[in-house]
């Protein structure tokens, strides 16, 4: 039986807030491997996860930062029940 890997989560993972809205910056990698997942929460739990992943913690955060700015804050945050409007 094996066991799952260990998920490491970086420290440059955190909230980040504008015009009363918040997305969470999760920055993580499975123990072993060498790429770093970059995945931006709404507040509603919505999430978006980039399918590639980031050499340094550093390019992950730098890549969310410059997403939520050049895209905004609404794209991420999405509808209270996870569904779009049609």
């Amino acid at each position: 039986m094996s066991e799952e890997p260990k998920l490491i989560i970086s420290p440059l993972s955190q909230s980040i807030s504008s015009k009363g809205h918040t997305v969470a910056v999760h920055i993580y990698q499975l123990e072993g491997e060498k790429d770093w997942a970059l995945e931006l929460e709404g507040e509603h739990g919505n999430s978006y996860v980039w399918n590639d992943g980031f050499v340094t913690e550093s390019a992950a955060l730098t890549e969310a930062k410059q997403t939520i700015l050049a895209e905004g804050m609404s794209i991420f945050i999405g509808p209270e029940d996870g569904k779009s409007a049609k």
